[in-house]
C-alpha cells in the first residue's frame, strides 16, 4: 500500500522528537483555528504555543485563524486586541477595568479593536516574529526572524524588519495569480503525495 503521508491528527509527528507538533491537536482555545500539517517548533515546550498568543481574552471574542501548510518557529508571538489601549483620549490608561469609582469611565466608549489575526496557507513565520492584531497573511508569505508585522501581506510576498516591509515577491503576478487559483493545499491528499516533488521545486506547475 502506498504512503500518503503523515496523518494530520499525529501530534508529534516526527519519531521521538516532540519539539515539533501539528499544531491543531494540541491547541484549546476555541477562538485559535489551525489547518492540517501546519507545525509549530519549539525550543523547550510546543504547549508554550498558546501562552505567545497575547492578550487573547475570552469577553473580546477576536480570533486566530491559521491554514493548513504553516511553518510555525519557536517564539512567533500574536498579539491580539486586549492589549490595544486608548490613543486618542487624553490617558491611554484602562481607569474602567480597576472598578472601585472608576467602573464607569469608559460609558458611551469602547477600547479599539483593530480585528482578527488570520494567517494563510503555506506561510512561515520565522524565529521570534510578532503578529499584530488585524493583520491578515496571504497564502505562501514569508516572515523574516524578529519581524514585528503591522500591516497585511500579500501573498508569496517576503516580509522582514519593524516595522516589517516587503522584501520582494517570491513570484512574478502571474506565477502568483496561477497558485492562488490551484490551491494545492486544497487538493485531496493522494494528489499532494504524487506532486511533492513539483512542490518542492520553483516551476510552477500548470495542474
Amino acid at each position: 500500500m502506498q504512503s500518503t503521508g503523515p496523518n494530520p491528527a499525529t501530534t508529534f509527528p516526527l519519531a521521538n522528537y516532540e519539539r515539533l507538533c501539528f499544531l491543531k491537536n494540541i491547541v484549546t482555545n476555541p477562538n485559535i483555528s489551525v489547518g492540517d500539517f501546519t507545525y509549530y517548533d519549539d525550543f523547550e515546550d510546543v504547549r508554550n504555543f498558546e501562552k505567545n498568543v497575547r492578550y487573547h481574552f475570552d469577553f473580546i471574542g477576536d480570533k486566530l485563524t491559521i491554514g493548513k501548510f504553516c511553518a510555525i518557529a519557536s517564539g512567533v508571538e500574536f498579539i491580539l486586541n486586549g492589549g490595544n489601549h486608548l490613543v486618542e483620549a487624553i490617558s491611554s490608561y484602562p481607569f474602567s477595568i480597576f472598578g472601585n469609582g472608576w467602573e464607569h469611565a469608559m460609558e458611551g466608549r469602547s477600547f479599539p479593536s483593530k480585528g482578527d489575526i488570520v494567517i494563510g496557507n503555506d506561510v512561515w513565520l520565522g524565529y521570534r516574529s510578532v503578529i499584530l492584531a488585524g493583520v491578515t497573511i496571504g497564502d505562501g508569505a514569508i516572515v523574516g526572524a524578529y519581524s514585528v508585522v503591522t500591516k497585511d501581506v500579500p501573498p508569496y510576498t517576503i516580509v522582514a524588519g519593524n516595522p516589517a516591509k516587503e522584501i520582494r515577491r517570491r513570484f512574478s503576478e502571474a506565477e502568483i495569480a496561477r497558485l492562488l487559483e490551484l490551491r494545492w493545499w486544497d487538493w485531496p491528499i493522494e494528489k499532494i503525495t504524487e506532486n511533492v516533488h513539483l512542490l518542492t521545486g520553483n516551476t510552477v506547475p500548470n495542474r
